[in-house]
Formats: structure tokens, C-alpha cells, sequence
């Protein structure tokens, strides 16, 4: 694999390529992916299966007219190809007031900041062999686990590279490793499945194992014989698997795209209340060995830790420059690159921080609720905040978690949904977007 400096270089090369060939501006990305990873089944292996991949990405302007181009392919006359390509479609194209590239003035000068997200990734099958099956081991080991789906362990190692033609260029490595485990509990049609996974920078960061498959077999068992849950309005607490998905959604309804088309239920709610008082929400890019730390954003911006939401208020947007052009205000460094196209934006280490109390004072006073560990399908309306999915978890019976359910779907508003949010104290760092247990009061769960 190519060192950062290489990346680098290569980037730098083609959008000099794309300027000489008469290109106004250009900017070009750059990814690099080794992966490894083996599956085990009932003891025995399954697959082992290692992935080499390089590509490069290359978005050209000619005026207000832009056109973006990739490619696998990076021998010196297939990347002169590419550029007369990206040229003339650029030519082509419809013209695009918003676009262009970042304000020279914001972009990253100097060293971005050091966040040991890679450890070399330095793992062989073996190990990983060893790892998926002692998960898978100790999963089959819980008492009522009747059946495995696999366990599995992976590493893999990155580098990513960007370059602009008005003088930002910059690349980074992050090495990723992961646990997993699957496994099914009961017979016939009264089987329940559950897993558990665990992902992390360094393979020093990962959670035995053990403790994973051993996670996995209990979630299983602890699905058996599901209570059915009477229809009605009440508590919805959402487990810490799960609670990040409402942080998703939040995100989605503040990116720039969605308020430049006014297709947000959040269109009107800058400075304005929408979760309840003492909430929270920070996006921290330079978290060390975070998920999705990051030393600049897709346009070669800087990056730094941003409080979305300062005492329940709605503080920013997510902001790639041609939002911010669109709505007269300024990036906010969240621009996100893929290989093909123009950036877009995204959050990096998003979480909502904890709450006073743990989640069992958190429960205490309910009569009947949900307590919800799996969520299922996509129905939220981006638009109306409507919100409806699928589910599956635990019932709360004065105030104590009793028996599992399935199959039932929970209902609200999102916009509502936020500002009845309370957050437990429970607050770990183990996904990308992260969140404490949260209870939701009114909810409509629909069961029988």
C-alpha cells in the first residue's frame, strides 16, 4: 500500500494534470484499502477472505460547470484519459452557481493534529481465525444457544489523500479492527436470534473475544418466549444499541443539502429549542483513535469539536461550502469526500452527552413501556418528522424490565420525540455516533 506521502503526490499530480489540461480549478481524493477477514461456523472455518483496492477521484471546473470522474485504473496515460474526459463532461454540464471549491482563506495550513488512528494493522489469518472462534466459542457456550450463524474478526488499513488546485493537500492512514458474533437460542419456530460486535482503531482497544460472543448468546436467550404488547401510547426507552439512531436522523434533518431544498422537518430551528433544557450534542472530529476522527474535512478545511446543541438550542448546520455559499454563511468543516462526485457532509464522532440519573432511576416510574434494543426498517419522513419502525426489545412493567417482545412498531414525531427526550447516565464511546440510554415519554406502540 502506498505510504501518505505517496497518496499525496498522486493526488497533488492529477489535479495538475487537470489545470494544465485547462481545467479552471480541480481537486482530486485518493483511497487505498487492505482488508482482511475470516468467518467460522459451528466450530470449523468458513472463509477467509483478504481485499486490495486503490482508487482515485477527480472533480474538474470549467466556470461555473463541473463534472467529477473515478477511477481504478492509475497508469499515467489511463489518468490523462481520465482528466479529457472530466473535461469535456465538465464542458457539458449545466452551470452551477453554488459550486466551486472551498474559500481559499479557510483552508487547513500546516499539520493537522495527531490522532493515532493507525496501529499498521499488522494481524495474520491465524490470529484472526483464533479470534472469531473464540467468540463463536463462547457464544454456543450460553446455556440455551441452539444454533450459531458465525463469528467473524477483521482488520484492515486505510489511506486517504486530497489535494485542491488553490492549495490544499493532505493525507491520512486509520487502521480498523472487529469482533463479531451471531448465534440463534430455542428451536423450531421458536427461535430468536441476537449478535454482538465490536469495532476499534487499534486491535489494543478491542473487547475480548469472549465477552463479545459470550454478549451475543445472552441477547439470544434473553429474546425467548416474547410477551405480546397491548396498543397504546406510552414510554419508549431506547437502549444505548439503538439510541444513536435518533443522533442519525438529527443529523440528517441539519446537513446543508436538506435546508438549501427545504426538505428538513428542522428547516426553521436555528437558535431555537428543540431538545429539552441541559441536552447536549457535540461532534468532535479530533477524538483520539475515534471511529471517524479525522484531521480536515472533504475540501481540505479544519476540523474541530462543535456543539451541535448547547442546552436543548440548535446551534449550527452541517455545512459543505456550496450549502454555505446557498444560505450566505460560512462551512463548518463537515464536508464529506466518496471517490466519485462532490462533497457532501457528515458528522464524525457525533454523541449526545449523558444525562443525572442511570437508566434503571430512569425506568423506575414506569408503569408499562418499551424497552427497545433492536430497531427495524427505515420509516422516517425526512420532510415531517414522522417516525414509525419496526422493533423489538423488552417490557416495562412498573418499573421493572420483565419479559421480551417482538414484532411490535413504535410511532411518533421526531420533533416532538426530541424535546420529551430525557438521556440516562450510561454514556459509552463504542460506535461512530454515540448516545446514553434515552426514554421518550407518548410514544404509540402498536403490538397486538
Amino acid at each position: 500500500m502506498l505510504t501518505t506521502d505517496q497518496a499525496r503526490d498522486r493526488v497533488q499530480d492529477i489535479v495538475q494534470r487537470a489545470l494544465a489540461a485547462g481545467a479552471d480549478a480541480a481537486d482530486a481524493v485518493f483511497a487505498a484499502d487492505n482488508a482482511l477477514s475470516v468467518s467460522v461456523r459451528m466450530g470449523a472455518l468458513e472463509a477467509v477472505d483478504r481485499s486490495e483496492s486503490e482508487e482515485l477521484g477527480l472533480r474538474v471546473f470549467v466556470g461555473r460547470r463541473s463534472a467529477s470522474v473515478a477511477t481504478s485504473e492509475l497508469a499515467s496515460d489511463e489518468l490523462d484519459t481520465l482528466v479529457s474526459r472530466a473535461l469535456a463532461m465538465a464542458r457539458e454540464a449545466p452551470e452551477d452557481r453554488w459550486a466551486g471549491l472551498a474559500p481559499e482563506e479557510r483552508l487547513l495550513h500546516g499539520t493537522p493534529p495527531l490522532l493515532d488512528l493507525d496501529d499498521g494493522a499488522n494481524v495474520n489469518p491465524q490470529a484472526l481465525r483464533d479470534r472469531a472462534l473464540e467468540a463463536e466459542d463462547a457464544a454456543r457456550a450460553v446455556a440455551g444457544v441452539t444454533n450459531s450463524e458465525g463469528g467473524s474478526a477483521g482488520a484492515s488499513r486505510s489511506v486517504m489523500a486530497l489535494a485542491t488546485s488553490h492549495g490544499f493537500a493532505g493525507a491520512y492512514s486509520v487502521s480498523s479492527h472487529g469482533i463479531s458474533a451471531s448465534v440463534l437460542a430455542g428451536t423450531g419456530s421458536g427461535m430468536e436470534r441476537d449478535h454482538a460486535h465490536h469495532s476499534a482503531r487499534h486491535a489494543t482497544l478491542l473487547e475480548s473475544p469472549a465477552t463479545i460472543g459470550r454478549r451475543a448468546g445472552e441477547r439470544a436467550v434473553a429474546r425467548l418466549n416474547p410477551a405480546r404488547v397491548p396498543s397504546g401510547a406510552m414510554p419508549v426507552v431506547f437502549d444505548p444499541r439503538v439510541a444513536g439512531s435518533l443522533l442519525g436522523h438529527f443529523v440528517s434533518a441539519i446537513a446543508g443539502g436538506a435546508i438549501t431544498r427545504k426538505s428538513s422537518f428542522l428547516l426553521d430551528a436555528m437558535g431555537r429549542q428543540v431538545f429539552a433544557n441541559g441536552i447536549r450534542i457535540v461532534d468532535d472530529p479530533h477524538r483520539p483513535r475515534g471511529l471517524r476522527s479525522r484531521g480536515f474535512d472533504g475540501e481540505g478545511l479544519p476540523v474541530q469539536p462543535l456543539a451541535l446543541v448547547e442546552d436543548g438550542v440548535l446551534q449550527s448546520w452541517l455545512l459543505d461550502s456550496a450549502a454555505a455559499r446557498q444560505l450566505d454563511l460560512e462551512p463548518t468543516g463537515h464536508a464529506a469526500r466518496g471517490i466519485g462526485g462532490g462533497p457532501g457532509v457528515s458528522a464524525s464522532n457525533l454523541y449526545m452527552e449523558a444525562g443525572n440519573v442511570p437508566p434503571q432511576t430512569l425506568i423506575a416510574d414506569i408503569a408499562r413501556g418499551v424497552l427497545v434494543t433492536e430497531l427495524i426498517g427505515q420509516g422516517v419522513n425526512g420532510v415531517t418528522g414522522d417516525y414509525s419502525r419496526g422493533a423489538a426489545g423488552f417490557l416495562i412493567e412498573a418499573g421493572e424490565v420483565t419479559r421480551p417482545v417482538s414484532e411490535i412498531t413504535i410511532a411518533g414525531n421526531l420533533a416532538a420525540m426530541y424535546r420529551a427526550l430525557v438521556p440516562a447516565n450510561d454514556l459509552e464511546f463504542r460506535y461512530g455516533v454515540n448516545a446514553p440510554t434515552l426514554r421518550v415519554d407518548g410514544m404509540t406502540v402498536a403490538g397486538d
